[in-house]
């Protein structure tokens, strides 16, 4: 029996397949299917593999046409095929079925038709062989749900995978790739890829990805992707080559779209720089109103905002004005402030003059100009004159300025000015603390003015309670020192005095009412004046103490603290009495610089009920006498013991031009005792000097 396939011949029937034992062997061990089919389509003979395939016996199939035992899906699959064979038809070459086993469970198999002619040619029968393919159809399934699985994961993961050769060029589709970036196949084959690539980002990424080409090592990359909408989105790549038998077959990569990390990175960064500016404003507006608590006169309080404007906003130049409203101008209180060239207003500006100042005061606004352009447009709208304007700005260096109006109250004091050499943005915020700093220096400015005016007030109150002018006394030389040590308005309650008693002898005091204010310089008065009016009764010092003690005690409140140095001599001798009332000791300077504190017994403060003495306290030719307050040799960090020792300290270093003139010899001590403490006390200093005798003498 031949399988040939030539043409078919006429039909002959009577072929008994079951002569060949040789073919019956074949067909039982088998592993396929075998059925034999008349040119008629029934069944001629069959393996028990076919017959436990569609649950009959060999027997019963035998001679027996399909459609009279099998299903009818089967049959009709069996039936067209054995019919195409017998009628020289091509028939499909793998036709598959689903069978169910009598234990339930589920085969499929394959099947394939073939005609069987003998060797002239004649069509004798059909062949089925059938063959189990369950197995192998198991494992493509398996294969097919694997590659769904990591096909639904890429795409979960928003990772866009692609192969290239081991050159490093594209050779597959990759659609999610042309997707995104809307480049077409031949676009993007070969190394096309780049060309999607973000212009900044193109060259480094093709060098790295050349290196890893060259190195076999897996490619690690970041850029920028171009999309089809002409926006870009960040990806990161990693690529690994695959290698077999030692050489590079292929390069498999996955792209991987981070643009929302990268997002949310860019705005945490901008959020943080936000808020870092913010805190830094925050603190630089915090510094600059302590700085301005501080400042109490004017001139402190545009110092401030010149380092304010310096180092807070990186200002080249700040200028304060003022306004004067009665020649409705401003008064510049700084110099240096505006560049002197043409065009740029003098010390004094009118408001009808076009600046940044003048408009921020008449606007009651804030004014920024960033650029020369902005001030030029900003100048004109408010009247400049085009020409003027043009010339100022072209002879500047000054590329961008801040206006602010000093108000109070809605009322206006002045303006500030702070410009800068090169062009400025100013931001919301930069606008907003701004105009913070503009309403803390107004009050500061404010409380400035106020300040010196009532300072002013008080010091005249202070000095009009005062000795106009020591007397003339031959024989000795008078000098005074008065500092005044209130950082506030309050009058102090340190006095001097010196006059000429009516036996020729000079009184000379000095004294200090504990305090400040109305109260202090009220009892300073009060004390004064009766001690004046007791030494010219009485002027020995013991009797004029225990007088002022019995004033003390009738007009004086028992908490007030008041405490004297009271000294008679004799301008033509020096001899002289002293009594203290709880009052440092008298400082005796030699001719040569030596010092010397008077050992008398210190006293108690007045008002208090103690027998006062007095004592011999002599001022030799050539000697000065210094009487001072605590505030010489007292404050927070010296005490008075360390402030005695230094003050005659100070005394052995005065040169002699200095020791032999009371008045040099003051400003000496005064100076170097306050150098380098904060003076937080008046300075009261009076110095009795007799002059060394002549030959006339």
């Amino acid at each position: 029996m031949s399988a040939e396939t030539s043409v078919p011949r006429p039909r002959k029937s009577g072929v008994d397949i079951s002569d060949s034992s040789l073919l019956q062997g074949l067909l039982s061990q088998s592993p396929f299917a075998f059925a034999f089919f008349d040119p008629d389509g029934r069944f001629q003979h069959v393996n028990e593999v076919f017959a436990d395939l569609v649950g009959l016996s060999a027997e019963r199939l035998t001679g027996r046409a399909p459609a009279e035992l099998l299903s009818a899906d089967l049959t009709a699959l069996v039936e067209g095929a054995v019919r195409g064979v017998a009628e020289g038809a091509e028939v499909e070459g793998d036709q598959r079925i689903r069978v169910r086993t009598s234990e339930g469970a589920t085969r499929h198999w394959s099947l394939t038709f073939s005609p069987v002619n003998d060797h002239e040619g004649v069509l004798r029968a059909i062949c089925l062989i059938a063959a189990d393919i369950t197995d192998s159809r198991q494992v493509e399934e398996d294969l097919r749900r694997s590659e769904e699985r990591y096909r639904s994961l890429v795409e979960a993961q928003s990772q866009l995978v692609w192969i290239t050769s081991p050159t490093g060029a594209v050779l597959e589709d990759a659609p999610q790739w042309r997707a995104i970036t809307g480049q077409g196949l031949e676009e993007y084959l070969d190394h096309g890829w780049l060309d999607a690539v973000h212009p900044d980002d193109r060259r480094h990424t093709e060098e790295a990805w050349r290196e890893a080409l060259h190195g076999r090592v897996m490619f690690e990359w970041s850029y920028r992707v171009r999309t089809r909408a002409s926006g870009y989105r960040h990806f990161e790549v990693r690529a690994v080559p695959i290698i077999r038998h030692g050489r590079v077959v292929e390069w498999v990569g996955a792209n991987t779209d981070v643009t929302p990390q990268r997002e949310a990175e860019e705005m945490r960064g901008r959020l943080t720089d936000q808020l870092g500016a913010a805190a830094l404003r925050t603190a630089r507006l915090q510094g600059a109103t302590a700085m301005l608590a501080e400042a109490l006169t004017v001139e402190q309080v545009v110092q401030v905002i010149i380092d304010v404007g310096r180092t807070a906003l990186a200002a080249d130049r700040s200028a304060v004005a003022l306004l004067d409203v009665e020649r409705a101008a401003l008064k510049l209180v700084n110099s240096g402030g505006i560049p002197d060239m043409p065009g740029a207003p003098g010390e004094e500006i009118p408001l009808s003059h076009s600046s940044v100042m003048t408009m921020a005061v008449n606007s009651r606004r804030p004014v920024f100009a960033e650029s020369p352009e902005s001030l030029r447009a900003q100048l004109v709208d408010a009247g400049g004159e085009e020409e003027s304007v043009t010339g100022f700005i072209s002879h500047s260096d000054e590329r961008a300025w801040v206006g602010l109006p000093l108000l109070a109250a809605g009322r206006a004091l002045g303006a500030l000015r702070f410009s800068f050499t090169r062009p400025q943005k100013i931001s919301q915020e930069d606008g907003v603390f701004l105009e913070a700093l503009a309403g803390q220096c107004a009050l500061a400015v404010e409380r400035a003015t106020l300040f010196e005016r009532e300072h002013r007030t008080a010091e005249t109150l202070q000095r009009s309670l005062l000795p106009d002018r020591l007397p003339v006394v031959r024989g000795l030389v008078l000098a005074q020192r008065f500092r005044s040590g209130s950082r506030h308005v309050q009058v102090g309650g340190d006095w001097y005095d010196a006059f000429v008693l009516q036996d020729g002898r000079v009184a000379a005091v000095v004294g200090d009412v504990m305090g400040k204010g109305v109260k202090a310089a009220a009892g300073m008065g009060r004390i004064r004046n009766a001690m004046r009016a007791l030494a010219l009764t009485n002027p020995p010092p013991a009797s004029v103490l225990t007088g002022l003690d019995r004033v003390f005690e009738a007009t004086e409140e028992e908490e007030q603290v008041t405490t004297l140095a009271y000294m008679v001599v004799e301008p033509s001798t020096g001899e002289g009495t002293l009594a203290l009332a709880g009052h440092p000791p008298p400082l005796l300077v030699s001719p040569q610089g030596v010092p010397l504190l008077c050992e008398g017994e210190p006293g108690t403060p007045l008002g208090w009920p103690t027998s006062r003495k007095q004592f011999r306290f002599c001022v030799p030719p050539g000697h000065t006498a210094v009487l001072y307050s605590d505030g010489l040799v007292e404050n927070r960090k010296r005490g008075l013991d360390a402030g005695l020792a230094d003050l005659c300290s100070v005394v052995t270093e005065a040169p002699p031009e200095v020791v032999g003139s009371p008045h040099m010899l003051l400003d000496f001590l005064v100076d170097r005792m306050l150098s380098g403490y904060e003076q937080d006390d008046d300075v009261t200093v009076l110095a009795i000097h007799v002059p060394p005798a002549t030959k006339s003498d």
